[in-house]
C-alpha cells in the first residue's frame, strides 16, 4: 500500500534577526520532479544565505508554512510549480521585514503524489508530518477533497491552481476563460473551423481542466463553430481515458477522418508532448494542424514555441503566502478567491488551414 507521508524536500527560515537558515533536509528519492525541488530550494536557499534583516526585540512570533506540492510519483520535465515555490520564498523575505508583528517564517517544502495522499485527522496535522506544529499549509495542484478536508482541519489552508468550493479553502488560481478565449479566437483569426480539445488523464480531477474546457465549448458556441464530442479527448464529460500516445492516435485520426484542424491543449506540457507525437506519426506543427497550449512555460529543446497564455507563477506563489498569513492574522475573514490574469505567448505553432 503506497505511504501517504509526504516527503520533506526542504525547510527554510526566514527571519529578520538570523538572515536565511536551511535545516536539514531529507533526500527526496523516487521521483525527478522531486529531485528537481530539491535542487532549486537549495539554491535558493544559498542565494539568500547573506542576507542580514535589521533586528527588532519587540518580534517574536513564528509562523510554520508548510507548502505541499501534488506531483504524482512519475511526473514530467515540464512541471509549473517551481516558479510558485520561487514567488513564495521571495514574499517570505519581504513579509519578515514589512511586518513588525512577524519574528520569522519557516518554510518546509514536501512533495505528494495526489493519488497516494489520505491523511486522516490527527491532532499536529495529517499523518506522516510528523513534528510539525504548523501554522498552515499551502497546497499546490489538487488533491482529493478528503485528503484537503484533513489538512484545512489541521491548519490554516490555501489553495494553489485548484479550488474547493465546498470546503471554503482560500484559492489563488488564473482566469482560465478569457485565456483559453483568447486562444480560441486566435485559432477562429487564422481560419480554422473544426477545433478539438485535449488533456490528458490525472490521479486526481483537476478543476483547471474542466474550467479550460468550459472556456474552450464556450468559445466555440460564441464563434458559431461546430461541437463534436469526438474532437474533446479526456475533457470532463469524455467516457474514454487515453493517455499521451492514445491522445496522440486519437489526434492524428480526426486530423485524417473528420477533418481538424486545430487543437487546444490544457496546458504546455501536454502540447509539447503532442507535437512530438505527431512528427513520429507524420504530421507537422503547424504546416499539417495548429496547436495551442497552456501556461506559457519555455520550449523543450528542439521544439517550437508553443502558442499559449503565460500563468504569472511567480506572483500566484507570493500571493499564497501573503493571503496565508492574512488568514492567520484575520482567521473570521470571508474566504477568498483570487484570479489572476494570463499574458499572450505568441507562438510557432498557429498556422492557416492546409487547403486540400
Amino acid at each position: 500500500m503506497p505511504s501517504t507521508a509526504p516527503k520533506l524536500s526542504e525547510a527554510t527560515t526566514y527571519c529578520p534577526r538570523g538572515g536565511v537558515s536551511r535545516a536539514p533536509a531529507l533526500p527526496a528519492t523516487g521521483s525527478g520532479t522531486a529531485e528537481k525541488v530539491y535542487r532549486m530550494a537549495r539554491r535558493m536557499a544559498k542565494r539568500r544565505s547573506a542576507i542580514a534583516l535589521p533586528v527588532d526585540p519587540a518580534r517574536g512570533a513564528t509562523l510554520v508554512i508548510d507548502v505541499l506540492v501534488g506531483v504524482p510519483s512519475k511526473c514530467g520535465p515540464m512541471s509549473t510549480f517551481p516558479e510558485i515555490l520561487k514567488g513564495i520564498h521571495k514574499r517570505a523575505e519581504i513579509e519578515v521585514r514589512e511586518r513588525p508583528e512577524l519574528g520569522q517564517i519557516m518554510i518546509g517544502v514536501y512533495h505528494q503524489a495526489p493519488g497516494e495522499f489520505h491523511p486522516k485527522p490527527a491532532r499536529g496535522g495529517p499523518s506522516g508530518w510528523a513534528g510539525r506544529d504548523r501554522s498552515g499549509t499551502i497546497l499546490i495542484y489538487p488533491f482529493e477533497e478528503e485528503a484537503v478536508s484533513a489538512v484545512a482541519r489541521g491548519s490554516m489552508a490555501v489553495s494553489v491552481l485548484a479550488t474547493y468550493e465546498r470546503l471554503g479553502v482560500d484559492s489563488i488560481d488564473t482566469d482560465d476563460a478569457k485565456a483559453v478565449s483568447v486562444l480560441v479566437r486566435r485559432l477562429h483569426g487564422a481560419g480554422h473551423r473544426r477545433i478539438g480539445f485535449l488533456s490528458w488523464p490525472y490521479p486526481v480531477a483537476c478543476d483547471w481542466v474542466a474550467r479550460r474546457h468550459a472556456a474552450y465549448a464556450g468559445a466555440l458556441r460564441a464563434l458559431s463553430l461546430e461541437t463534436n464530442d469526438g474532437w474533446e479527448l479526456n475533457a470532463p464529460s469524455s467516457a474514454a481515458v487515453l493517455g499521451p500516445a492514445a491522445v496522440a492516435d486519437a489526434v492524428a485520426a480526426q486530423i485524417r477522418l473528420s477533418g481538424v484542424t486545430a487543437w487546444v491543449c490544457a496546458a504546455d506540457h501536454q502540447a509539447y508532448t503532442l507535437i512530438g507525437d505527431l512528427r513520429s506519426r507524420g504530421l507537422r506543427v503547424p504546416e499539417d494542424v495548429s496547436v495551442t497550449g497552456f501556461d506559457g512555460i519555455e520550449p523543450p529543446k528542439g521544439m517550437p514555441q508553443v502558442d499559449s497564455m503565460r500563468v504569472p507563477h511567480g506572483h500566484i506563489g507570493s500571493s499564497a503566502l501573503t493571503r496565508m498569513i492574512n488568514r492567520l492574522v484575520y482567521p473570521s475573514s470571508p474566504r477568498k478567491k483570487i484570479f489572476f490574469d494570463t499574458q499572450l505567448v505568441p507562438g510557432e505553432t498557429i498556422a492557416a488551414p492546409r487547403q486540400g
